[in-house]
């Protein structure tokens, strides 16, 4: 996509230029925060112009939701200047279903009115299919952002993503078609066992065909086919008045458990910069909330 990454310290990151400003944020995603070396990344991030580099650490879950979340460093010469980020990169909560058991005791642990709304889906014609029409999948995404306020990638993003992903033998597409019109698409990514579901969109024709819920279960079959242990459905919330608990409790119904990650946190490399990106950053999804 034509965006810089750099090694440093045990980890990586990639460099993000800020508007109007000569200067840049680094990002590391996936990174322990125990196996950092602090000094050599603030010494590469700053020859780069980086005044923060932010570490997500999604990697590591809190089994107890009530679990302090904050993982810092405890020494060192940066210790003093890592804080904790105004705003996580990725959902704080997410839901894990374990793989392993039998088909047969997974489609048992479904909760009631799962089990019902995937029989209902097949009853009514609704039929899974692996495609590579990413066309599908970029329409119906679009369709969803409009419907749900939500801002998206543009579509050469999805497009690249989903190529060499899929070159790699790692990235499956998932049509959830009625009467051969497509209503559900999903991107699925298979990594060292574990199944992925990172990009979903629909349609709001023929809601009640729960077209989803037979997706998410041939997903599960799907998964266990490829070997995965672990199904991670990318995001959910700990609150029901939450906007995204209706998605939440769909996930919830498949016999997953909802677990916390732990904090995002900032390396900071240049205070008054800095200071001022969060200023701003904090206006936008001011008015962005504003207008949604």
């Amino acid at each position: 996509m034509g965006t810089p990454a750099y090694s440093a310290g045990g980890m990586q990151f990639t460099l993000h230029k800020l508007p109007l400003l000569p200067y840049f944020i680094a990002y590391a995603p996936k990174v322990s925060p125990d196996k950092i070396n602090y000094d050599e990344v603030t010494k590469v991030a700053k020859a780069k112009n980086a005044v923060a580099v932010r570490f997500d650490v999604p990697n590591v879950v809190l089994v107890d939701p009530t679990a302090n979340s904050r993982v810092l460093p405890d020494s060192g010469s940066t210790r003093n200047n890592v804080v904790p980020a105004p705003k996580d990169t990725f959902a704080k909560y997410n839901i894990l279903l374990d793989l392993t058991p039998t088909e047969e005791t997974l489609f048992a642990n479904l909760k009631s009115k799962t089990r019902y709304n995937i029989k209902l889906a097949q009853k009514s014609g609704v039929v899974v299919k692996e495609s590579n029409d990413i066309d599908i999948f970029l329409k119906l995404n679009k369709e969803t952002a409009k419907r749900q306020g939500f801002f998206v990638h543009s579509d050469i993003y999805y497009k690249t993503m989903y190529q060499m992903l899929k070159d790699a033998g790692l990235a499956h597409l998932f049509i959830a078609y009625c009467n051969n019109e497509p209503l559900v698409a999903w991107i699925l990514v298979c990594y060292q066992n574990v199944l992925y579901y990172p990009y979903g969109a629909s349609s709001e024709k023929h809601k009640e065909v729960m077209a989803s819920n037979l997706l998410m279960w041939e997903a599960i079959k799907f998964g266990k086919a490829q070997n995965c242990k672990l199904f991670d459905m990318w995001g959910a919330t700990n609150n029901e008045k939450d906007p995204w608990w209706g998605f939440t409790r769909f996930k919830l119904g498949y016999g997953g458990e909802l677990v916390k990650y732990v904090d995002s946190y900032d390396l900071v490399l240049n205070k008054p910069v800095y200071y001022l990106f969060n200023l701003a950053y904090k206006v936008f999804w001011f008015v962005v909330k504003l207008f949604k």
